[in-house]
């Protein structure tokens, strides 16, 4: 037959309902911050694919501007140095 005591030292060692509902809650608190995190995340990764876009067209008007600025420069006659 189990005493008091053996029944206290069963409790220390198994996780009773108060335990595992704690568990549930703090796994609950941490699938929100995780969540939180990856929209977090996907939001930088969209910014930063936008820039990429906005840099490589800035590089292309860059360019064309500087083929333009070339072409004037000989049309007007002035040698241009970089």
């Amino acid at each position: 037959m189990l005493t008091n005591e053996d029944i206290q030292k069963i409790i220390e060692v198994v996780a009773t309902k108060e335990d595992v509902k704690e568990l549930k809650e703090d796994m609950s608190a941490l699938r929100e911050m995780t969540q939180s995190l990856v929209i977090s995340v996907d939001k930088l990764v969209k910014a930063l694919d936008d820039l990429r876009t906005e840099y490589a067209s800035i590089i292309s008007q860059n360019n064309r501007h500087e083929k333009w600025i070339s072409q004037i420069a000989q049309k007007v006659g002035i040698k241009l140095e970089y």
